[in-house]
């Protein structure tokens, strides 16, 4: 057996940093777009998921060991290995991009926001802050899509089948990177009956967008957010020392960001990153899933007794994923963050 953990297929050596978040970063470090840094992906880890499930009890000693140094000082990672296969990646962006049908933008807009209630919802922007056109549906703990084109529904229930099993196995594998017992996370969320949603995005080339901005600056709610795109180009994530870094994915991978909610579970220990689309740089049309893996809607969430003491007093407030979502006005669709409300 080699000595380095089987796991670790970063670019190059890990140099350690202070723990610092975005909400923590002096202003002065996040600039505007037209001013920032952008680097490559040398910075992004990648985890192997198999790994994490070895037979081989050192191999998988060491998969969590790294995948619980990745979540501490990076927050996001390259997911290899997670068992959704190609084919299903590639019905996932077929029935998308039929779905985005440029003729057929009317029959979409009976999907345009009604009510706070909304379990499918149609948009389209096209400004300075903002362009794209998506379609946001509710994919856990009951499934909502609409029911054409054909085989569109059925490809994306297989995915987010799969997407449901990845849920399952990170949070056993972050419970024992956190040093509990796998159910950890799972008891703590209720997981079985995690409120996910997703977004399915069309970014238009630069020639047609009105802004160079695709979706501005912002975290995620929730454990984690998934995410996938059929070309690379575009999502950019802020590192723990302002680092703006563009997200270059290998071939079938998940872009794996971790949660507003596991930062408060966590009490900070693991913290949820900035991150944003750009568009200014695209030659084509993109498309990306993300999904939004939160806690079930009733499950109170605050810090927990085991990342609190006299030094690390609790620094978030505690409510239940449902108030959380609706703690800055929006909705339960909108899954917009309220770390900034939460925060004490």
């Amino acid at each position: 057996m080699a000595e380095t953990a089987p796991v670790l297929v970063n670019h190059r050596p890990f140099e350690p940093n202070p723990i610092l978040s975005l909400h923590s970063i002096d202003s002065s470090i996040i600039k505007p777009h037209d001013s920032i840094a952008v680097v490559d992906d040398v910075e992004i880890p990648t985890v192997d998921y198999f790994m994490l499930f070895s037979d081989d009890l050192d191999e998988r000693s060491k998969a969590l060991e790294y995948i619980g140094h990745v979540c501490k000082d990076f927050g996001f990672f390259y997911l290899v290995n997670h068992g959704i296969s190609d084919s299903v990646f590639e019905g996932v962006f077929k029935g998308i991009s039929d779905f985005f049908n440029p003729t057929e933008i009317e029959s979409r807009k009976q999907y345009e926001k009604k009510n706070p209630t909304d379990r499918i919802r149609w948009g389209l922007r096209s400004s300075p802050g903002e362009n794209r056109e998506y379609l946001k549906i509710i994919a856990h703990p009951q499934y909502h899509c609409p029911t054409k084109p054909a085989g569109f529904s059925e490809s994306m229930e297989e995915y987010f089948k799969g997407l449901r099993e990845v849920v399952q196995g990170l949070g056993k594998a972050v419970s024992k990177a956190l040093g509990f017992e796998e159910c950890y996370i799972e008891k703590a969320f209720k997981l079985g009956t995690g409120f996910d949603v997703s977004a399915m995005n069309l970014y238009p080339p630069n020639f047609r967008s009105k802004g160079s901005i695709g979706v501005p600056d912002h975290t995620d709610p929730g454990f984690f957010v998934s995410l996938i795109q059929d070309v690379n180009g575009g999502l950019q994530v802020f590192s723990n020392d302002g680092n703006c870094i563009n997200v270059n994915m290998p071939p079938n991978a998940i872009f794996i960001n971790l949660g507003d909610h596991l930062e408060i579970l966590t009490n900070g220990k693991y913290k949820s990153h900035v991150h944003r689309v750009v568009v200014d740089n695209n030659k084509v049309k993109r498309i990306s899933v993300a999904t939004l893996h939160g806690p079930s809607l009733d499950a109170f969430v605050s810090p927990a007794p085991e990342f609190v003491d006299e030094s690390h007093p609790p620094a978030y407030r505690g409510m239940t994923y449902k108030q959380s979502l609706q703690a800055n006005g929006s909705d339960e669709i909108d899954v917009q963050s309220s770390i900034e409300q939460i925060r004490l």
